[in-house]
Order: structure tokens, then sequence, then C-alpha cells
């Protein structure tokens, strides 16, 4: 009886301390069958002392329970020849039902090898040997190798002690083959349902059953591109430029960018990207196709802004030349050309002319490239010859007064008419004074 006391003790201590799922839980039905050796030695290492029935003499049916325990009926038939102190017996029919509670070890060591899942168990069994039976305790230990994921070969050994005297304490071991079964497997995956994260779905046992579409090693679940094999830094999505931005969200896939440009490079920094930039290596505005405005004319002036972009001009005038002069500058010239007045007969200039002749100076300075004809014109009084030479006189006078203004000579000419064009009727005296006069035209418009 202290026998049966500890065993139910160390049962118990493995039930509470179990926290593993045991190897068979996915298939929680297994059915064995083999031989057995009866041995009524003090330990069954002796070969002479077993009984042995050379034919199938073990069956034997298992029900998975929860935690590493499981519910073992088996049965046994043997021929007894050899008893207790090795006495030959007269081939006595030895058979047995044995119902235990097996214990996988696994569930305190780890998962080992498919070749060695080892167990315990305790029970009691009905055992008849000729003309005597009574029932017994049983306690051993086994393990079985497992060929496939269903098959294996078990092996077992346990003693066997009575509670009475009519069957003298015994030890029996078997080896057999063992199937088991009735794991469910939806998907076909060869993750069983109980342990599968996703049963519906054909996945890998490495990822508890879950597929990895793309094979990337990043499970479908947790990879945000799940058809396309990517990094686990791009959480599976694929990077083929390296620039740090998966391909779903890089609008450039084939060229490293920045994030804030989605993926794409600006190699001008222009804020016209590459891909949209005319001019990727010269910076210039998005209106223009990232390329820098023309200045054709170079006169700093850009074609946009320029109304003359194949002439240099100043900003101004929106990128045009500046006229030599001016239409309303030629018109104040002549204005004030009209009152330089002379005196009779001779080129000197009436009173109040420097005034004039000052503003039209000013003019001149302001269209620096404009040149002038200065031409003098007489009355008709005297002779054709005499009014020629007065007319070349007040021309000259009047470029010599410019002169001493500051004008460049160059842009001077002076020239006499003499009476050949009036404006007025030399009959009168005022028709007169008004062709003594000098006339300023701008020769290179």
């Amino acid at each position: 009886m202290k026998l049966l006391k500890l065993a139910v003790i160390a049962l118990f201590t493995l039930a509470t301390v179990s926290n593993v799922s045991a190897q068979d839980e996915n298939n929680p039905y297994v059915l064995g069958f083999g031989v057995n050796v009866v041995d009524f030695s003090e330990y069954p290492v002796n070969n002479s002392s077993w009984n042995f029935l050379p034919s199938i003499s073990r069956v034997s049916g298992e029900s998975y329970l929860e935690k590493g325990f499981s519910l073992q009926f088996s049965g046994t038939i043997n021929s007894i020849d050899v008893g207790v102190n090795n006495a030959p017996v007269d081939s006595d029919l030895y058979w047995s039902a044995d119902l235990n509670v097996k214990y996988d070890l696994n569930n305190l060591v780890g998962e080992t090898s498919q070749w060695f899942d080892p167990y315990v168990y305790l029970g009691g069994g009905y055992v008849n040997v000729g003309d005597f039976s009574e029932g017994m305790l049983n306690t051993g230990a086994g393990f079985n190798s497992w060929i496939t994921e269903n098959l294996g070969v078990n092996f077992q050994t346990g003693y066997r002690k009575g509670f009475s005297d009519e069957i003298a304490e015994h030890w029996q071991s078997s080896v057999g083959l063992v199937f088991r079964f009735g794991g469910k497997d939806t998907d076909g995956d060869g993750v069983y349902d109980k342990k599968d994260a996703c049963p519906e779905e054909a996945g890998l046992v490495a990822f508890n059953g879950c597929p990895d579409a793309d094979n990337d090693g990043i499970k479908d679940s947790d990879d945000a591109c799940p058809n396309v094999a990517g990094s686990a830094a791009m959480n599976g999505c694929p990077d083929s430029d390296g620039d740090g931005i998966a391909d779903k969200d890089d609008m450039c896939v084939d060229a490293k960018g920045t994030k804030a440009n989605k993926g794409c490079p600006d190699t001008d920094g222009d804020a016209v990207l590459d891909k949209d930039d005319k001019c990727a290596t010269t910076a210039g505005p998005a209106a223009n196709g990232g390329c820098p405005w023309p200045d054709t004319d170079g006169d700093g002036v850009l074609d946009k802004d320029d109304n003359c972009d194949n002439e240099v001009g100043p900003a101004s005038n929106n990128g045009c030349p500046l006229p030599i002069i001016t239409e309303e500058a030629e018109a104040a010239i002549n204005m004030s050309a009209k009152t330089i007045l002379f005196e009779f007969d001779n080129a000197s200039f009436q009173s109040g002319v420097a005034d004039q002749l000052d503003a039209i100076v000013a003019i001149m300075n302001k269209y620096p490239k404009a040149t002038f004809l200065i031409a003098g014109h007489t009355d008709s009084i005297g002779t054709e010859k005499v009014n020629q030479k007065i007319s070349d006189k007040r021309a000259a006078a009047v470029k010599a007064y410019f002169v001493e203004k500051g004008i460049d000579a160059a842009r001077l000419e002076a020239k006499g008419f003499g009476e050949s064009s009036p404006i007025a009727d030399n009959m009168y005296k005022d028709g007169r004074s008004l062709n003594r006069r000098v006339e300023i035209k701008t020769t290179n418009k």
C-alpha cells in the first residue's frame, strides 16, 4: 500500500506543475499492438526469466485528457513457463486487463525529439494466471519513437503488485507499434487546428499555421505587403531603391528620394521632383518646368519679363532698348529751337535765347546716343550768297554753344540753308524775323 500511496502522490504532483500541452494533444487517440514479456524475477534484466508468447500479445487504446495526461486501456495475453525464482511452470495462461493514467514527461522538460517521447504511468488492472486472479497496482515508464507524425514504436516496462498474495508481484514489458489519430487539420498545412493560429488558411509550422504568401519570413497578418517579398524593417514590403521608403508608398521606386518627397529625388533642390524637372541638375521654378528662366539677350531681364528678349534693354523699359530719342523729346527740341532767333544780318542770338539753348542741352544729355543736324536759315533780304554765309554762321554758333555746354561735337552737324526754306512771309518784318532761325533734327532715329 505504501507503493500505491507514493505513486498517487507522484501523479498529483505532476498534474499540479504541468502547464505545457502534451505531445499528443492534437492527436487525442492512440491505438497500439505488439508483444509483451512477463518476468517474476526481482529485476527484468535476465532474459532466461522472461515469459514470451511469439505472437501479437498486447493491444492498447488511449484517450488524451488534458495537461499531458492520457487514459490508457490495455489487454495482454501470455504463457507463463518461468515463475518466481526461475521455477518452471506448466505453461499457465496469463491475461490481464488494465486501466492506467499516463503522463507525458515533455510537459516537465519541454519538447524532446520525435525519437524520444517519454512518459510514466500509474493505474490498476485485473490479472489472471492459471487458476488464480486478482486486482493489481500498475506503475512504470515508457517512451514512443515517432517514425511519422502518426506512426511510432512504443517501448514500455512496468511493475505489478497485487492487493493479496494470489499472484506474485512481477514485471511486464512490451514493444509494439502505435498509431495516433483524431487530430483535425482543416487547412491541411500539417498544423493541427488546436495549435493553428490560422486554421482556415494553409500556413507554416514556424508561424503556428499562418501563411506567408510571399515567403519573406513575415507572416501575412503582420505583413503590410503580403503578396510581395520584403524586409522586416519595411513591415514586409520591398524597398527597391533602398531609400527607406516602402515601394507601396514610393512614387519613385527606382530612384532614391526623401520621405518629404514621397520617395522621389530632387537633385537640384528646387522643389521640383526630378521626374517632373526638365532641368534636374539646375534649379529653376516649377512654372518653367524646373528650369531657370532664360535671359537670351543677357540684359539681366528674364525672357518671361523681357518684351525684347533678343535685344539688350533695361528693366525699366521691360528689357527693350531705350530709343535713341523719343518723339516727345524731339518735339521739345524743335519747340525750343523755334525760339532761337538771331539779329538781322548776323549770327548773334537775340536776348533770352540762352534759356532755350540750355533746355535743348538737357534733352541731348538725356539721350546721349542721338545725333543732330543744326540747320541755319535766313530771311530773303540781301544776296543769296551772303545769306548762305550768314546761315552757316548761325548753325555754327548754335553748335559752338552746345559744345561749350558739354555736348560731344561728333554728335553735331552744323549746316546753313540760306534763304531757301522760309517758314514765314519775307514781305513782312515779323515773317522775316521768324525766318532768321535754326532747326534741330535728329539724324539717327
